[in-house]
């Protein structure tokens, strides 16, 4: 099955099955959270644990769907130590999505970074090597 490195329609990202780098299912996609000037998702929720009663946040950067998989690349571990969205209350404010590109070591790109396309930003994974994310070093409109 091919690979789909554009995840532009939230609707088709709801109930996915979450993979980690290494291929171990993490849990199922929840609620997908929009960029509020792009209106891309940007941000899933994913539902972990044996019963699927705990809920964390996971970065779309990087990920890539393949059907009814998404895989992301973080570790299970990672995913599973994450902040929770206890009070994101449908919305992430600036310091709770701020909180969250630190614990995953992401960091925001403006739209003018060289390569990027039209998005008004984009998120670039820091310390993966860029053939681990396309060679992009991000995933670009």
């Amino acid at each position: 099955m091919a690979v789909d490195h554009t995840l532009d329609n939230p609707n088709e990202l709801d109930g996915l099955d979450v993979y980690d780098v290494d291929g171990e299912k993490i849990g199922g996609v929840d609620e997908v959270y929009l960029d509020d000037r792009t209106g891309r998702p940007e941000w899933v929720t994913v539902k972990t644990g044996l019963l699927g009663i705990r809920e964390h946040f996971v970065p779309l950067a990087g990920a890539e769907r393949e059907g009814r998989m998404l895989h992301v690349p973080y570790t299970k571990d990672l995913v599973r130590d994450a902040p929770r969205p206890d009070d994101a209350d449908e919305h992430l404010d600036a310091a709770q999505e701020s909180a969250l590109y630190t614990y995953y070591g992401l960091t925001v790109v403006p739209e003018e970074a060289e390569g990027w396309g039209e998005t008004e930003r984009e998120v670039a994974r820091e310390n993966i090597a860029d053939e681990d994310l396309g060679g992009t070093g991000g995933t670009p409109a």
